[in-house]
């Protein structure tokens, strides 16, 4: 081995050579400090074409490998130098869930963690169920950008039946995965410019109530703890005593590792981090204030909360551990946290995909899977299956073709049926109305010729009856005739008029 310029070469052969681990670790602590705050995508996709790339090689030359000095200096030491200036133009993303009941101080708290005012409506109680509100701020620190997300549940633990409380949240975080899963399997991929939005860290509020967790609080972090990561806080932890916060925080502990909840664990395998971050995992859950009002303590302008008792100062680590969250979550852990939601989380939501897509990494006889073939093999299947779907549905609408055609022969013979009854009836009502018909008409016949015979006879008689009263009235008349000649005068009408017959004598 040999170092030349700060450079170390490691070439694979058959000899069987390998550098000392002092200068792996050294070379390894040196990279992971100045790549920092890279993203966590270039990294993995340059961690992952470094190993593709050193598989390749010790295919190609064997398996051992052999350390050479360099001759002079080469500048690939830059290489960290680079990664960083590439990140920070890039820019950075960061998300954060924020699960808690109403009135917890979740959005106070994401304006005191990053000092500014985040623009958002206040959450009532009256919400029918869980509802994900999300936000993406653009924030500025120096010369690094922060595109910042905050995810708040609205309305959890307002309901009644809180059961399904949790449901939301977990299909928000896979819809996100899903999301990058799919854009990780297009043809043309632009991860470097695709907004990650899978949830980096996720802060649990838990409501000060100095006895114990609340069945929801455990189940909710049951269900979250293979997904995401959880820190626990406590909220308004000024709402109870020194002595009850400490008995709380044991207790807390204590439930979550009785009832399997695994948290996010701060890294303790860097050394330049590996005493805070295990002296912070002491601290767990950590016990917060929210305050954006800023009060003037001595000489200084401070974030507290002023009471009528006294002033709790969010950044006194005496009074609250505001200041050990931001330490953990901001200044310390922000890289891990997206690293372990790409390598862990999603590699977990990724891996069970694709299983269930037929994708494995071995056959049965533990030999590497090819793509080709696993796409061949899943294609078959599915157009085995989707041929067996299809005689199914071909036999499903012949069968129901038969019974349809069934079922209108029976009901063709039902209405044929029906129409000859009908005929029939009509038949018989049609020689009903005939018969009464033709009796109708033999009656009005029968009846004309009665009133025919009856006018006749009337006729005659009236002759009859007139003739006999004329005879009757001549009768009269010749009767009053001769009485009035007998009397001497004469009453009829048109003759001469009557002499007397005295006058009579004497003239003859």
């Amino acid at each position: 081995m040999g170092e030349v310029g700060g450079g170390v070469v490691e070439l694979r052969d058959s000899s069987g050579g390998r550098s000392p681990p002092s200068t792996q670790r050294s070379r390894s602590s040196a990279v992971s400090c100045a790549v920092a705050p890279v993203s966590a995508a270039p990294v993995a996709a340059l961690a992952e074409a470094g190993a593709m790339a050193a598989t390749d090689i010790a295919r190609q030359v064997g398996e051992g490998c052999r350390t050479v000095p360099l001759a002079g200096h080469v500048g690939f030491d830059s290489l960290p130098d680079q990664l960083v200036n590439q990140s920070i133009s890039q820019g950075f993303c960061f998300n954060i869930l924020c699960v808690g009941e109403t009135g917890l101080g979740k959005s106070t708290l994401m304006d005191t963690l990053f000092n500014t005012k985040f623009e958002g409506e206040p959450a009532t109680h009256t919400q029918p169920g869980v509802q994900l509100r999300s936000n993406t701020y653009d924030l500025q620190e120096s010369n690094v950008g922060l595109k910042l997300t905050i995810v708040s549940t609205v309305g959890f633990g307002d309901q009644i039946n809180k059961e399904d409380s949790y449901k939301p949240i977990v299909e928000f975080i896979d819809a996100q995965f899903e999301a990058y899963l799919q854009e990780e399997l297009k043809i043309r991929r632009v991860l470097h410019t695709y907004h990650d939005s899978r949830i980096h860290a996720c802060l649990y509020f838990i409501a000060p109530t100095g006895h114990s967790l609340k069945s929801l609080d455990l189940v909710t972090m049951k269900k979250l703890d293979s997904k995401v990561n959880i820190i626990p806080i406590i909220a308004k932890s000024d709402a109870i005593s020194k002595s009850e916060l400490t008995k709380f925080k044991i207790k807390i502990t204590s439930e979550l590792v009785s009832n399997g909840v695994q948290i996010y664990q701060f890294p303790t395998d860097d050394e330049l981090v590996a005493e805070i971050n295990g002296t912070m995992n002491a601290h767990l859950p950590f016990a917060v204030i929210g305050s954006t009002e800023e009060l003037k303590i001595g000489n200084k302008m401070m974030k507290a909360r002023q009471y009528p008792w006294g002033t709790v100062q969010v950044e006194n680590e005496a009074h609250c551990d505001f200041v050990k969250l931001r330490e953990m979550l901001i200044r310390v852990n922000m890289e891990d946290l997206r690293e372990q939601t790409h390598s862990r989380h999603y590699e977990l939501y990724r891996r069970c995909k694709l299983e269930e897509m037929g994708f494995k990494d071995t056959d049965p006889d533990s030999k590497p899977f090819s793509l080709q073939e696993t796409y061949e093999a899943k294609r078959n299947e599915f157009l085995g299956e989707l041929q067996k779907k299809e005689e199914e549905m071909r036999q499903m609408f012949v069968q129901r073709v038969k019974e349809k055609e069934a079922e209108l022969k029976e009901a063709e013979k039902e209405l044929h049926e029906k129409f000859d009854r009908l005929k029939k009836l009509h038949q018989d009502e049609k020689k009903k109305l005939e018969d009464k018909k033709k009796s109708l008409d033999d009656e009005v016949n029968a009846f004309k010729q009665r009133k025919t015979a009856a006018e006749l006879l009337q006729s005659q008689g009236s002759q009859a009856g007139g003739s006999q009263t004329l005879k009757r009235d001549k009768e009269k008349k010749k009767t009053r005739e001769e009485k009035s000649i007998s009397d001497g005068t004469c009453t009829t009408p048109g003759k001469h008029p009557v002499v007397p017959c005295a006058l009579v004598v004497c003239a003859v």
